[in-house]
């Protein structure tokens, strides 16, 4: 699993003009997933994005997670995430999994996310052309990769 995590001041996904989800403080976070991607994947994942120190504290310094200050999780199922560009100039998205694999390691992604957090995550629509819009506040983008844990 690939995860682009974004501090956010707000974000919201609209498909077909309507707003599905929105959130305000918090994280926006775009998944990729590949048919490798195990169940541990997913709660390591998890664990990671609720528990990371990357909003401010009193002095200003990136120590309170999102779980810390009950802010809230938008999370988007992003396929282009395991974009090859090895080759040539058009992308090739052979390691993202096709939809009957990913999809359900997503809805669990969902779920386990919500176990963590404490409460619902927003979500985009898996498969659907959605629209993303978001302030990064910072900005701070994390990067992780459950085969490459750094």
């Amino acid at each position: 699993m690939r995860a682009v995590i974004q501090r956010v001041s707000r974000a919201s996904v609209t498909i077909e003009g309507k707003v599905r989800s929105s959130i305000d403080d918090g994280l926006l976070v775009l998944v990729g997933i590949e048919d490798s991607d195990t169940p541990e994947d997913i709660e390591w994942l998890c664990g990671k994005i609720v528990n990371l120190r990357i909003f401010n504290d009193s002095d200003g310094v990136m120590n309170v997670s999102v779980k810390d200050m009950d802010g809230d999780i938008l999370l988007v199922s992003q396929f282009t995430l395991h974009a090859s560009t090895k080759k040539g100039n058009r992308p090739s998205y052979i390691r993202a999994s096709k939809p009957d694999i990913a999809i359900l390691l997503y809805e669990k992604m969902i779920s386990c996310l919500e176990t963590q957090l404490g409460k619902p995550v927003g979500t985009g629509e898996f498969g659907a052309d959605m629209k993303v819009e978001l302030l990064n506040d910072g900005p701070v983008t994390i990067l992780m990769d459950t085969k490459n844990k750094e």
